[in-house]
């Protein structure tokens, strides 16, 4: 980049809104999709450890460890078996859910007061039927305040994945770098900052429609 040369070029930007459309779709998929399977194997994984608490310290443990992990070690590992594929990314990233989205579904389940238990039980249901049906969306506020945390996460590191060529928008950070030209890498930094709030967003808009019992609290008061 040569003095004077603005930092970014918004010709570039207009000539490339298409591509940088795809790229962000790629990109959101990449970072979403994991979210969506740690959650699917988080909830079944928490609502066991809340049952069986001696289970909730080795498998945070597990979860902590593959977290401390370097995003990028941890791509070249899985090179090996799923080559330069999406799957390469989105499977670390998966695992990356899982220190925060099991810790927030046992909290939820615990968070949830005993009476409400016990009260569903005397009207006849069952614990599958207890759990799925009065547990799990009590604890659908404290759920989400990880999900929120994965999901931001996982936008940002879809990044780190360029390395291996599956990176969404990470490819303009990497290619405004060869190149030494900031526009691409601004753009990019700015739309997965975009991407991150607004995912964000939606999921606070999510708990509210999911809990409207809090709703109706916050307007009681």
């Amino acid at each position: 980049m040569s003095d004077g040369e603005p930092l970014v070029r918004w010709a570039w930007i207009g000539d490339h809104i298409g591509e940088l459309a795809d790229y962000t779709g790629v990109h959101l998929r990449l970072g979403l999709l994991p979210v969506l399977f740690g959650l699917i194997i988080s909830v079944p994984l928490g609502i066991l450890c809340h049952r069986w608490r001696w289970l909730y310290a080795p498998v945070l443990t597990v979860a902590n460890i593959l977290y401390s992990i370097p995003s990028l070690a941890l791509f070249m590992i899985f090179v090996k078996y799923t080559g330069l594929t999406e799957r390469t990314v989105m499977i670390p990233l998966t695992l990356y859910t899982l220190s925060v989205l099991v810790p927030n579904v046992v909290d939820g389940l615990a968070s949830v007061p005993e009476p409400v238990r016990q009260a569903a039980t005397a009207l006849g249901f069952g614990p599958v039927r207890r759990v799925v049906q009065v547990e799990l969306p009590i604890a659908v506020p404290v759920v989400i305040a990880g999900v929120r945390v994965a999901a931001v996460s996982s936008i940002s590191l879809v990044a780190v994945g360029q390395l291996i060529g599956q990176g969404g928008l990470g490819y303009y950070i990497t290619r405004g770098l060869q190149l030494d030209f900031p526009t691409p890498i601004v753009t990019a930094i700015v739309l997965i900052m975009l991407l991150a709030l607004t995912t964000d967003a939606l999921l606070v808009l999510a708990q509210r429609l999911l809990t409207p019992w809090s709703r109706s609290k916050v307007t009681a008061t």
